[in-house]
């Protein structure tokens, strides 16, 4: 039987993430320093080990990201669940912002008029933006085969993709599709991912990119 332990309210997240490394190390798992912040707050907020195997990274990928949010890049999601567990305070003192166009009228109406959903539809709109964008993508299949769409069409190449969408239907195929297509991106092969996971990734990059530890 588990023994509950007290901690402060401060302690609860340090001590976590030392028993996360204290398990990678006790089944002979060495993380790449570069991708270890990531893996382990994606281990943090799911519980779940077999991401240190799914998770798929870019070349440069967490260097790229990096760059792009100290250079102020904006954030686009595809659920309003991600969007709240992105740590906005962090975005902002570096110049970015945080869009989620699912619930906007203009999307709703075009979806029920196109046939489309409306995290298709959200990301050709988000590719008006005048800026660098970082995609976070938790939720919806549909939002990375509508990047994929307009990079194959030559109409609009993302800045970064985070490709985590959870399911069963074309959630597989579209994080090939990023993987095999996308120049820069964070995605988890096979049906795991949401948008808890989606926002673990982003806000490991956003501590990275202000240097904080957690």
């Amino acid at each position: 039987m588990s023994v509950i332990q007290n901690y402060l309210p401060n302690e609860i997240e340090k001590r976590s993430f030392e028993i996360i490394g204290e398990e990678l190390s006790g089944r002979g798992i060495v993380l790449p320093k570069e991708r270890e912040a990531v893996i382990k707050r994606v281990i943090h907020a799911s519980a779940d080990f077999d991401y240190v195997d799914t998770l798929t990274f870019s070349e440069n990928a967490v260097e790229t990201a990096i760059r792009l949010l100290k250079n102020g890049a904006d954030i686009v999601t595809d659920t309003n669940m991600a969007y709240a567990g992105i740590n906005k305070n962090t975005l902002t003192k570096l110049g970015g912002e945080i869009h989620c166009y699912m619930a906007d009228e203009d999307i709703i109406q075009k979806s029920g008029e196109e046939g489309l959903t409306r995290a298709y539809l959200s990301m050709r709109k988000a590719s008006a933006i005048k800026k660098d964008v970082i995609f976070v993508i938790g939720n919806a299949p549909t939002a990375l085969i509508s990047l994929y769409d307009m990079l194959k069409a030559g109409e609009y190449v993302p800045a970064f993709v985070i490709g985590v969408p959870v399911g069963f239907v074309n959630v597989e195929a579209s994080k090939e599709l990023i993987i095999d297509n996308c120049p820069e991106y964070i995605v988890n092969r096979g049906r795991k991912g949401g948008s808890n996971i989606a926002a673990a990734v982003c806000n490991a990059l956003l501590y990275s990119a202000t240097d904080r530890t957690l």
